[in-house]
């Protein structure tokens, strides 16, 4: 199986326009839980397939007790039956884990503008200095190892006083 976009945050290897549909529909399916990413952002869509018979997606939660992964699959098959697919096959992959080595950096960007940390590989919860997404200041302080999801956690910025989540590495 080809990987998709999500292994090494490239662009994924595409072999027809078909497929480019495909990735283009998925590419405007928001995150259940932060709207202001796609689940292309995200890097869950491991991979697309077409044949004759079906349209297979094949998709990774960003972890396995992920709540919004069955709202995930509802949104990508109503998406894919909007535009025409009968079809539809949702496989989910649990190895390798997703890791947030695989969100873009569009996603990355996207997350800090709408006022959530990125996650940063030096640390998975830091108990300070995650750089706060509001004034940029490293002066933040840990105040929950989880925030208003599983995968976030609550700090505060003690420069401009301001609450914001960290999107926690995996």
């Amino acid at each position: 199986m080809q990987n998709g976009n999500t292994m090494n945050n490239t662009t994924p290897h595409i072999t027809n326009t078909a497929e480019q549909t495909i990735w283009n529909i998925l590419a405007n399916i928001e995150d259940p839980e932060i709207p202001v990413l796609t689940i292309t952002d995200l890097g869950i869509v491991r991979n697309v397939q077409i044949t004759a018979d079906a349209t297979t997606i094949f998709i990774t939660p960003t972890y396995s007790g992920c709540p919004a992964t069955d709202m995930i699959a509802t949104n990508i098959k109503m998406a894919l039956l909007a535009a025409g697919y009968k079809n539809i096959i949702l496989t989910t992959i649990l190895s390798p884990a997703w890791t947030t080595d695989w969100m873009t950096a569009t996603g990355k960007q996207k997350l800090k503008d709408y006022g959530i940390a990125a996650p940063n590989k030096q640390f998975i919860i830091p108990a300070d200095g995650v750089q706060c997404p509001h004034c940029n200041s490293h002066h933040t302080k840990l105040i929950s190892e989880f925030g208003s999801t599983a995968c976030k956690a609550l700090y505060q910025c003690q420069q401009c006083k301001e609450p914001f989540d960290y999107f926690k590495c995996h």
